[in-house]
């Protein structure tokens, strides 16, 4: 198997967050002289996160909301569910985490990645990014030494459509300029990656380290479509 693309998720594919939300949140509030405890954050931060999500999909696109304005809400909404309310202290918290996220110290790279990543630009395989993420990422992927593999980052919120909708595949596949058939795309969510790209025709695996079979996703894919380490990409794509 030689693609002439090889697409990739990041978030939990390429990349992890280094440290719980709540963690994070918890250090730079202290700084702001909130003082909560990081279990508590982590508990407010998911509904917090699908009550934006809700009212805003796609970090607000075409509802006048930029990215940052979103992650913003989502921080202060998160404190506001831990009973701080204070506009003065929540802005310039929210401001300051929201920055943060770019920084390399927040991002833990997986092992298995760069060996992987070099392996397939060696054989002159074209790489790119597609993500549910916000601009931000290009800034991320060069703060982690990961940008220089890839011909080019979508996000869903440069292309204004989110995965797994086609669209954003199709969008990649033309930028490249090639057919479904000739791209692979390397993803752990099995809606959202792996049954999104095959639903266009594209070739996909299901990156799923530290466990036999991701939870739900019982005979949706067969196990030779499980990767257990990207490793075992190499093997395949030689």
């Amino acid at each position: 198997m030689r693609p002439q693309l090889l697409t990739w998720d990041v978030k939990g594919t390429l990349l992890r967050v280094r440290h719980s939300v709540g963690e994070l949140y918890s250090s730079e509030a202290k700084l702001h002289g909130v003082r909560l405890d990081a279990k508590t954050l982590d508990r407010s931060y998911p509904a917090a996160f699908q009550m934006q999500d809700k009212l805003f999909p796609n970090y607000g696109q075409g509802q006048g909301l930029t990215s940052q304005q979103w992650w913003m809400d989502v921080v202060k909404k998160t404190f506001c569910l831990c009973g701080v309310r204070d506009e003065q202290v929540l802005s310039p918290l929210a401001e300051s985490l929201y920055r943060q996220f770019c920084s390399a110290g927040n991002w833990e790279v997986f092992d298995d990645v760069k060996e992987t990543l070099t392996h397939c630009k060696k054989l002159g395989i074209n790489m790119a990014v597609i993500s549910n993420f916000d601009r931000r990422l290009k800034h991320i992927l060069a703060n982690c030494n990961l940008q220089q593999y890839f011909q080019f980052v979508l996000t869903s919120e440069d292309v204004g459509i989110a995965k797994p909708d086609q669209r954003i595949f199709n969008a990649a596949l033309e930028l490249a300029r090639v057919e479904p058939k000739q791209a692979v795309h390397i993803g752990d969510d099995v809606w959202m990656d792996y049954l999104a790209a095959r639903a266009i025709g594209m070739e996909s695996y299901l990156i799923c380290r530290g466990q036999e079979e991701p939870s739900g996703a019982k005979g949706l894919l067969p196990k030779a479509h499980i990767l257990h380490s990207l490793q075992q990409l190499c093997g395949l794509i030689k």
